[in-house]
């Protein structure tokens, strides 16, 4: 190809594709509009002669994508791990977080989390074809339906890519201006259901066993157990319970969220929340939950893997920085089986889960060539 014709890096058609992504709505719980954006993520992807896999979806959830260069037989590669659906109900784009440019600002709901990302994943690669370059590992693209809630029905698939691969690249949004992650804390999810004695609150109140006061108990117990020395944080997300204000409550469910920063301390909490014991002998409860999200922890490949992305960004010209946070993503999974995996690679910006989630145009040329370069590169 004539040096004059190669394509450049250009920030407005990285722009440009994020917003064709970003026009449709993906909450996660709606299958079909999950897959309208597959649909179109798949004929970019085939435009550009990649290996088409669609896993149809279950369990109300859309369908999983693979996409896979040409190039490089079957041999372990590159796993570029991205996910479709986002936390924001339908009608967002119009309204709370409208899609907007405001300055080096653009709005819009999951334009930073992760459809930013995950089209400048796609666009590094597409940039690579248009030269008419291979790179020197095959590539496989995977774009999940429903990470926003832990990935249920897709985590099968995720570690049975993982396993395939050398490396794992995840698509999620960069941090703390521009920050890349290399941990993660694990994530425990329960749910606690009390039985207690329902009674008339006025005369017959000492009859009842109320659901409500054993739960608030255990939830004074269970916030108790937050240590931020260790690392460790319970909360108690969501609590439903009681059917009158004249009733003593017979019923009382919560749910409970737990974070920790290595697998030991992982199954201390574990044991903990589920042998928690009701304060009042009269009333029942059962607590169900797992650790749903296994901690990633930086050990000695991902730092030679950050490393490596760090030089690279040194030689583009900005300075790429490392975190752990608190969130999980799709790389707990795949860093726990040992793969390396390198995470917060997305689009620099800010307001996750909000609406005023936005994203920066003057770092997507940047992280752009940031990810050519760790396609390139990688071996």
């Amino acid at each position: 190809m004539d040096a004059t014709n190669v394509p450049k890096i250009d920030a407005e058609e990285i722009l440009e594709g994020i917003l064709e992504w970003v026009e449709i709505e993906t909450p996660t719980y709606e299958a079909d509009a999950v897959n309208a954006l597959a649909d179109v993520v798949e004929e970019n992807l085939e435009a550009i002669g990649t290996e088409i896999l669609r896993i149809p979806g279950r369990d109300g959830f859309g369908d999983i994508l693979r996409a896979r260069s040409p190039w490089g037989g079957e041999g372990p590669g590159i796993l570029v791990l991205s996910h479709l659906d986002t936390v924001h109900p339908f009608g967002t784009k119009d309204g709370k977080n409208a899609i907007r440019r405001e300055g080096d600002s653009v709005y819009g709901p999951g334009i930073y989390d992760m459809k930013g990302g995950a089209h400048l994943a796609y666009y590094a690669y597409r940039h690579l074809v248009r030269q008419g370059k291979e790179t020197k590992l095959p590539i496989t693209f995977l774009y999940i339906p429903e990470e926003e809630i832990g990935s249920p029905t897709s985590r099968a698939t995720i570690e049975e890519e993982a396993k395939k691969n050398k490396y794992v690249l995840v698509t999620e949004p960069a941090r703390e201006g521009g920050k890349c992650v290399t941990a993660r804390k694990g994530v425990g999810r329960f749910d606690i259901r009390i039985t207690g004695q329902p009674s008339h609150s006025g005369s017959k109140h000492e009859d009842g066993r109320s659901a409500i006061l054993e739960m608030a108990r255990q939830i004074v117990a269970i916030e108790a157990m937050t240590d931020y020395q260790r690392g460790i944080t319970t909360n108690v997300g969501q609590v439903k319970g009681g059917t009158a204000v004249n009733v003593r409550p017979a019923e009382c469910t919560a749910e409970v969220d737990l974070r920790v920063l290595d697998e030991a301390t992982a199954d201390e909490m574990y044991e903990k929340i589920v042998g928690l014991k009701p304060f009042d002998d009269d009333v029942e409860m059962e607590i169900t939950g797992e650790i749903n999200r296994p901690p990633y922890q930086k050990d000695e490949a991902i730092a030679a893997l950050y490393e490596h992305a760090r030089e690279l960004a040194a030689e583009i010209g900005f300075e790429l920085g490392d975190l752990l946070t608190g969130g999980g993503s799709d790389g707990n999974f795949t860093a726990a089986l040992g793969i390396p995996t390198l995470d917060g690679l997305g689009a620099d910006g800010v307001g996750a889960h909000t609406h005023f989630e936005q994203i920066y145009v003057s770092r997507l040329e940047p992280q752009a060539k940031l990810w050519v370069r760790l396609l390139e590169t990688l071996e």
